[in-house]
């Protein structure tokens, strides 16, 4: 359903920083870059699909209230490293990994960016069996 995401930044260099350090530890690596804009995807994927700006518009970068990207983890124990990932980076907690009460296997972690944009990072497989 949706082709690709968008979030502003007022730092593309910080904003750069902060999303190399966060979304590796999900599967998604920067694929492009340039002065204006830098873009993620899954390795293989053949388009960006998570994008950080600089406005078009040149006015400054604001979140938005009620907004958020919510990135697919395949483990939960990716979901603790996205968060843990994130904090380390300078982000603000946001919630702690952990289940919700949207279904029985809804493991997810909230952090916002340094810009304010809220970010999330979900599993929602059943709980990985204990190595024995």
């Amino acid at each position: 359903m949706l082709l690709y995401i968008t979030f502003g930044t007022n730092d593309l260099y910080r904003a750069r920083h902060f999303y190399d350090a966060v979304l590796p530890v999900l599967g998604y690596r920067r694929q492009r870059h340039s002065e204006e804009e830098i873009g993620y995807a899954a390795d293989g994927d053949t388009r960006c699909r998570f994008w950080v700006v600089t406005p078009f518009n040149r006015r400054r970068a604001t979140s938005g209230n009620g907004s958020m990207v919510a990135f697919e983890a395949e483990t939960r124990s990716a979901v603790d490293a996205f968060h843990a990932a994130a904090i380390a980076a300078g982000a603000i907690d946001e919630g702690k990994p952990g289940l919700r009460s949207y279904h029985a296997h809804f493991y997810a972690a909230y952090v916002r960016d340094l810009d304010g944009n809220k970010l999330c990072a979900v599993c929602e497989k059943a709980e990985e069996p204990p190595f024995i």
